[in-house]
């Protein structure tokens, strides 16, 4: 990242989200930030962030008000970066499921958020993360890393499978509470993480300045 023009992030402020905590992680690693909903803003920024609380449900009906479901369609298509946190996350899938009522996603991924069968719900804490070898998200960071989780829900199974060998799979990573789950995707312009960069002191900053690199 050049310190002489840094690279110009929007946090997509839908109603869901600690937009100011995670405007603080961004600029403590260099980006120019912004907290809007504005549509062109968010179109021409160098990076799309979406974040995320609460319930799946809520979430898109926030998301879609604020046209961001055509922000980040329209920004992918165009291979423009987009990361989502936590239930940020979650709604790029298929589809949440909440108290047995099912909600449509995004569907940029194939899959099913689903409550965690864990002994202890919500999965509040720090946790470590089995990412891939070859991962971008994760470089510079040690194996027993540990991030911050808030959480209910989560994708048990990833089911994409990519059968051009032309095309790249997208680096899945994965987490253990009461049973594994998704906690990252890299695929492309699209990243994700299950945890709160934000809120995961030096290894956040770190996975945060690894997106920034990119954009």
């Amino acid at each position: 990242m050049s310190t002489s023009s840094p690279k110009k992030v929007v946090v997509f402020d839908y109603g869901f989200g600690n937009v100011r905590s995670a405007e603080r992680a961004l600029a403590r690693v260099g980006a120019d930030v912004e907290i809007t909903r504005d549509y062109d803003t968010a179109m021409n920024a160098d990076g799309l962030l979406v974040p995320g609380v609460g319930a799946f449900s809520a979430c898109m009906k926030g998301l879609r008000e604020a046209r961001g479901d055509w922000i980040v369609g329209r920004r992918l298509s165009g291979g423009r970066p987009v990361m989502g946190i936590c239930v940020g996350m979650q709604i790029l899938f298929a589809e949440g499921i909440e108290h047995g009522v099912e909600t449509e996603g995004l569907d940029e991924w194939p899959g099913r958020v689903e409550p965690l069968n864990a002994p202890v719900v919500p999965h509040m804490g720090w946790n470590t993360v089995d990412a891939p070898a070859d991962t971008q998200l994760f470089a510079g960071l040690d194996a027993d890393a540990r991030y911050y989780f808030v959480h209910s829900y989560a994708v048990r199974e990833w089911t994409l499978e990519v059968g051009n060998p032309n095309i790249r799979a997208p680096k899945v990573t994965w987490a253990t509470h009461g049973e594994p789950f998704v906690a990252a995707v890299e695929n492309g312009a699209l990243w994700a993480t299950q945890f709160h960069p934000e809120k995961s002191g030096d290894a956040g900053a770190q996975l945060l300045t690894n997106w920034i690199g990119t954009l």
